[in-house]
């Protein structure tokens, strides 16, 4: 197939870090089977759209999105239309039934149908619904086409065996499947070896992984295995469960090198009472303990988390529960929510849902309390020379200065002034902190050293090849992605 007569295709992806790396995964698939990236302002031939179905609405954002293509796709008839991810698994035929103008649904557990279902839609010329119950074959077998040069996800496990009353992901994703040490390993050496810097370890509850062959210890012993690739200078994870944090992961973290003095950890309420409700096997106590022996062992760890405001029941001493464990723990950022229906789960049907109007408020009190906590905790940074790993993007321009942007070792984001040398993304650059805002710190004056990279060099080597705006990786043990992260997974 020739670039000129390629079907383009883009896809569209709503909700965590998991379908980031799964709208990688279906990119990957497409170029693999001869598809393109449309042209600047030419309409793609295929549209996926990767669903998310834990947001009340979600399911009027889709139908709405798609009543916006219908025009397009009668207008075209080389035009196709797919949907997964959870909406899709949720709603199964469903969706044609509602939007009959959609070629394809497909599921959860079967990305990577993806191609085949649109050929066979195109030369049928009917609907194609496929939705596996189980995982038959682990995703990071799959061929992927990355974003990033310089950093990437590595996916450990798929689906979760925890029973939120506020989440639909086990009922979407299935039980908990880890993939082998070895077959992680492999992959993160790979990255490496093409370049990249920077991995987060990824999982809907990433310290059960072992759960499935046996090894409790298993996580930690990932993180430690991480120390010894060569060349791989920093390894994140997310999102780990409080009840199944363990002290051999803290140790972990604190004696190896790599691995970066940051956690994001959900909390999702301060209240006993609400987190049991939530069916949250863990109490505040418990989560308040776990930071203190992380920063115990770690002093400058950073620390971030999830926060669900109104669930159904809260009352207002149980906000304030949420509000003192906010003040003790000192969070370097947080996601916070206000809780919304999420259709199929248990808490969308308990009694006592909180008034929108009392869930906005303690909302905006959250979120300011959380506000003065970032900010007093960045402004400690000021003052201190930090390596910065240099991002896609110009950053920010301030009057008439123009700055990049990049993550510190503990995720912070920095904005800095470059220097003479330009660097690109993927290479590091050592800077001085000179002025701290709640969500970003800056760094006004030249900095201290500039490190060209092999991140660096692959990013340049891209520029310089334009028909390939991503890494295409297609052999069988391999699956990846970018690692400033898009939000926290559903946990």
């Amino acid at each position: 197939m020739t670039q000129e007569s390629a079907r383009t295709y883009e896809v569209r992806t709503y909700g965590c870090q998991m379908n980031v790396h799964d709208s990688e995964r279906l990119s990957g698939l497409l170029e693999d089977a001869g598809y393109v990236r449309p042209g600047d302002g030419e309409a793609p031939d295929v549209v996926v759209f990767n669903t998310c179905a834990v947001r009340e609405n979600a399911d009027n954002r889709l139908y709405g999105n798609l009543g916006h293509l219908r025009p397009a796709k009668m207008s075209n008839p080389r035009m196709q239309i797919a949907v997964g991810g959870c909406l899709a698994q949720k709603d199964q035929g469903e969706i044609v039934r509602k939007a009959p103008w959609v070629d394809v649904v497909f599921g959860t557990h079967n990305i990577g149908s993806l191609p085949v279902l649109l050929e066979r839609a195109r030369i049928q010329g009917e609907a194609q619904v496929e939705l596996k119950e189980s995982l038959e074959v682990f995703p990071s077998t799959l061929p992927t086409k990355r974003e990033s040069a310089y950093a990437a996800w590595v996916s450990i496990s798929v689906g979760c065996n925890n029973t939120c009353t506020f989440c639909i992901v086990p009922a979407l994703r299935g039980k908990e499947k880890d993939r082998r040490p070895g077959d992680v390993l492999n992959e993160v050496r790979t990255l490496v070896d093409q370049g990249v810097l920077e991995i987060t370890l990824l999982g809907q509850n990433v310290n059960t992984y072992g759960v499935e062959f046996g090894d409790k210890l298993a996580f930690g012993k990932l993180l430690r295995s991480c120390g010894s690739v060569d060349g791989l200078e920093r390894v994140r994870f997310t999102s780990p469960h409080p009840a199944a944090f363990t002290d051999d992961v803290i140790a972990a973290m604190a004696e190896t090198p790599n691995v970066m003095h940051q956690l994001h950890m959900p909390l999702q309420s301060g209240s006993d009472r609400v987190l049991k409700a939530m069916r949250r096997s863990y109490r505040a106590d418990r989560y308040l303990g776990i930071i203190e022996r992380v920063r115990a062992a770690m002093p400058d760890a950073a620390i971030s988390t999830d926060i669900i405001v109104g669930f159904p029941g809260e009352t207002e001493e149980d906000f304030q529960g949420t509000l003192d464990v906010v003040r003790r723990s000192r969070f370097a950022n947080a996601f916070t929510f206000q809780y919304s229906i999420r259709p199929g789960t248990p808490a969308a049907t308990m009694a006592d849902q909180v008034p929108k109007e009392v869930v906005q408020e303690r909302y905006e009190r959250l979120v300011a309390l959380q506000e003065e906590i970032s900010w007093a905790e960045n402004k400690k940074q000021v003052g201190r020379v930090l390596e910065v790993l240099v991002a896609e993007g110009e950053g920010r321009k301030d009057d008439a200065t123009r700055r990049l942007s990049g993550r510190a070792p503990d995720n912070r984001l920095v904005h800095f002034a470059p220097g003479d040398e330009i660097p690109r993304p993927g290479d590091t650059v050592r800077t001085e902190v000179t002025y701290a805002a709640p969500h970003h710190l800056v760094a006004d004056g030249p900095p201290h050293a500039l490190r060209r990279t092999r991140a660096g060099d692959a990013w340049a080597a891209r520029q310089a090849a334009p028909a390939s705006s991503g890494v295409l990786l297609g052999m069988p043990t391999i699956g990846r992605p970018p690692a400033i992260p898009a939000g926290p997974a559903c946990g």
